[in-house]
């Protein structure tokens, strides 16, 4: 099963491929991040947003997709800028296969590591670990998609939990 993980950004989204095998194995395929350039309008990186993920839809045929839910403490106004792009991702996703499920920060750490407030380094090590990657995955953005990606991948037969309707 092919699995598309994002970590919603409107600036910078990152975005996590990975292949669930039949033991239960996990492979990347690729990861990265979608960027939009801070020049433009709202409404334009928003459109730039759905292009990238259009794009992925296109290369990788996810059959399920994971986002992280949105989680901010301090700045409002980038918390509710994310939360537009939260809301193009999910409904680019709903449309194009209709298997999306939310994981929350809490949720992913938990999964990976067994410990709910695992640092950043410690999550990217996991990553690595679980998806026998030769360096760190870089930038953040993606290594956390990839989180979300295997959270998914661990926790998956439990998705009727996870899965919007």
């Amino acid at each position: 099963m092919i699995i598309l993980g994002i970590d919603p950004g409107f600036g910078t989204m990152g975005f996590g491929v990975i292949e669930k095998r039949g033991g239960g194995d996990c492979v990347a395929i690729d990861y990265g991040v979608v960027t939009t350039p801070k020049d433009e309008s709202f409404p334009v990186r928003l459109a730039i947003l759905e292009q990238g993920l259009n794009k992925l839809y296109e290369k990788y045929k996810p059959q399920e997709i994971s986002v992280e839910e949105l989680f901010f403490s301090k700045n409002v106004t980038t918390g509710i800028q994310v939360a537009h792009a939260r809301g193009v991702i999910l409904l680019s996703a709903i449309k194009y296969c209709g298997r999306l499920f939310e994981y929350t920060p809490n949720q992913i750490k938990q999964a990976l590591t067994g410990y709910g407030k695992a640092d950043k380094i410690q999550m990217m090590h996991v990553v690595q670990s679980i998806l026998r990657l030769k360096q760190l995955p870089r930038p953040d953005d993606a290594a956390d998609a990839l989180a979300v990606a295997l959270c998914h991948a661990h926790t998956s037969r439990f998705g009727q939990l996870f899965g919007i309707k």
